[in-house]
């Protein structure tokens, strides 16, 4: 791994900064000096977070059950470490940034009883851990993350049943004071809108041998932390799950020497940092991997959306050699690089050496490489689980990837799946697309072949994937790292017109929008869902998606506003691509581009909603124009709508 870093550890020792062992209130400030944390040691440790003179969390309570001992209760402090890190790194795999900066201020409180809590205030966010020093193993009983608001804040939610998820829900939007404790639970990330115009993106990073956290109302305005139980038995549950018939009383056994996963805040009144922001990239363990050079993201063509069903061709389509044949063709066509086999490829889906009947697997591959594309295979998470030793043979094979299906949980035993899976196909060289996941929490730093997680209500979904929820996720779900939205819909409907069915297959919104999705949403094996005949018929649109990269030297967020339109502009080399999107609301945004080269004309090609495209979603224009970095552009979107361009 390529690091250049400047790093500054600034370690003052109790003695010279004045601050006593016995002192009840500490503060951090971020290094732009606008946020700050007040820490008060009481029966409990408490933090109340400041930005300027605004108090935006109040109150606040950390602790750490392990065994009968509650770290964090009576707490007792030793020492004081404070320091600051400024570090620029350069980034393994660039899915947002080539290079992310990395900046703030530190404090460590190490606490009588072997353990210690360590903040990091940045200048927009703050983050917490705790770390401990014990030997040999312990039992987690419990960990307590708790806030409170001191206003009537609206939180933005995602609310399973229980922790047995698919991770797919709408986002609820919900009034603090009237979340209610009986009320469900969310999964991370959570968002918070202050009364006073502050966002408050909650989440986790470095998530390593731990369960995902989860939060609840407490009843009193405020969130408290929930965790699921560890599994110690299972019982059969079908082809891709398994039943848990058996759970710990702790939620984790771990070792008693070890950091653990932060908990943090990106905090800020500027809408377009929530997207910009790379806490999870620089809260979480450096890249375990030597060589990250075989790590190939780009785009995938997929036919289970669509369930295989092509027409106007001479063979009968389906989960058969012709078909795959067709979207490898495809694919070749246009430069893309990969094309998915889905559930379907395999005779059963327990089994993942025996191919379909109709497929001769090893004709396919050794066809898609003499075509400069590669083959990616579809399983169940049981599948992978019951036989890992197909990471192997899979790449003696010559696939390029797996995508894994289904996990629908995320106890400490399937967090460790997580990274079982992460380490044995980076060891065969093969990449990982994580889908029926939990969100992004830090894995895809220590291994980069780890390229997308789902953990999304996406396209998938038809016609209840709508703008209206999917405006929310540059802000929240994408926020923290890669996201398998599946987008690129060549049926383009408005929302009350989608009738999606697996032979045709509809995606809500403008084509326009279809298209931005590729610039707006980050993700390291990005779909063209669609069908490759549709694909063909619309071939302006597909040239332009399918010259969209997955990875960028650099992303500028243009304009933003939760729940409303985001506009979003990617550097590759010397080319920029901008692409933008709304709800249910149609708009015109004003954009500069005066983050073009100095003294250079340079050329646009865009695509923007046509005139009926808010009646009739698949009209759209094609246009194209000389800018500079002295252009204004007026992006013209309709409900529902879109806007996407290249400038070279």
């Amino acid at each position: 791994m390529i690091r250049n870093y400047i790093l500054f550890i600034l370690l003052a020792l109790l003695g010279v900064s004045g601050e006593s062992a016995y002192a009840r209130e500490i503060s951090i400030q971020s290094p732009d000096g606008k946020l700050k944390v007040n820490i008060e040691l009481k029966d409990k440790v408490y933090y109340s977070i400041y930005s300027g003179n605004d108090l935006l969390l109040d109150h606040c309570s950390l602790t750490l059950t392990l065994g009968q001992e509650v770290l964090g209760q009576s707490p007792k402090l030793k020492g004081i470490k404070r320091g600051q890190i400024q570090e620029s790194v350069n980034r393994e795999i660039p899915l947002k940034n080539a290079v992310v900066e990395n900046h703030c201020n530190t404090l460590r409180m190490n606490m009588a009883g072997n353990y210690a809590i360590e903040f990091r205030v940045y200048d927009k966010g703050v983050a917490y851990r705790f770390l401990t020093q014990r030997k040999g193993e312990v039992e987690v009983m419990a960990e307590d993350f708790n806030i409170h608001f001191p206003g009537d804040y609206l939180a933005h939610l995602s609310q399973p049943s229980g922790f047995k998820t698919s991770y797919e829900y709408p986002y609820t939007h919900k009034k603090t004071k009237e979340y209610k404790a009986s009320d469900r639970m969310s999964y991370l990330p959570v968002l918070i809108e202050t009364d006073y115009s502050y966002k408050i993106l909650i989440s986790e990073s470095d998530l390593r041998d731990y369960p995902c956290m989860f939060l609840k109302s407490t009843g009193n305005n405020g969130m408290q932390s929930l965790f699921p139980k560890c599994p110690l038995e299972f019982g059969e549950d079908g082809d891709r799950s398994l039943k848990i018939v058996k759970e710990a009383d702790y939620i984790a056994k771990t070792q008693g020497k070890r950091s653990f996963p932060w908990r943090f805040f990106v905090i800020s009144q500027d809408d377009r940092d929530l997207v910009a922001n790379e806490m999870v990239y620089n809260l979480s363990s450096p890249c375990e991997l030597e060589d990250c050079s075989w790590i190939k993201p780009g785009q995938v063509s997929w036919e289970w959306w669509h369930d295989a069903r092509l027409y106007g061709v001479d063979f009968r389509s389906g989960y058969n050699m012709d078909s795959y044949k067709y979207y490898i063709d495809f694919a070749s066509t246009f430069g893309i690089p990969y094309i998915i086999m889905d559930e379907g490829w395999a005779k059963t889906t327990r089994d993942p050496f025996t191919p379909n009947p109709t497929i001769d697997l090893q004709e396919l591959i050794q066809y898609a490489k003499e075509r400069n594309v590669k083959i990616v295979l579809w399983l169940t998470w049981l599948t992978v689980e019951n036989h890992f030793d197909l990471f192997k043979t899979f790449a003696d094979w010559g696939i390029a990837g797996v995508k894994i299906d289904f996990m629908d949980r995320s106890d400490q035993w399937m967090v460790n799946y997580y990274e079982r899976v992460a380490k044995e196909a980076a060891k065969y060289k093969l990449f990982v697309d994580f889908h029926g996941a939990f969100k992004p929490a830090g894995l895809e730093r220590r291994y980069p072949n780890v390229l997308s997680y789902e953990g999304v209500l996406g396209m998938e979904q038809g016609g209840n994937c709508k703008p209206a929820n999917s405006i929310y996720l540059p802000f929240i779900r994408n926020a923290v790292g890669p996201m398998d939205f599946t987008p690129g819909s060549m049926l383009s409907a408005q929302p009350e017109d989608n009738r999606s069915t697996r032979a045709n297959a509809m995606g809500s919104g403008t084509r326009a929008y279809q298209m931005a999705l590729f610039v707006v949403f980050e993700s390291g094996l990005q779909m063209l869902a669609d069908n490759p005949v549709y694909y063909y018929r619309e071939k302006p649109c597909t040239e332009f998606i399918a010259s969209v990269p997955v990875v960028w030297d650099e992303t500028k967020v243009l304009k933003a506003k939760v729940g409303e339109y985001v506009v979003i502009a990617r550097r590759s080399g010397e080319k920029w691509y901008l692409g933008a999107i709304t709800n249910n609301t149609g708009r015109e945004i004003e954009v500069d581009l005066d983050f073009l080269p100095e003294n250079r004309q340079m050329y646009l090609t865009y695509f923007e909603d046509g005139i009926n495209a808010d009646r009739q979603a698949m009209d759209y224009k094609k246009k194209e124009a000389e800018v500079s970095r002295n252009t204004t552009l007026t992006l013209k979107l309709v409900r529902n709508g879109g806007w996407a361009g290249m400038i070279e």
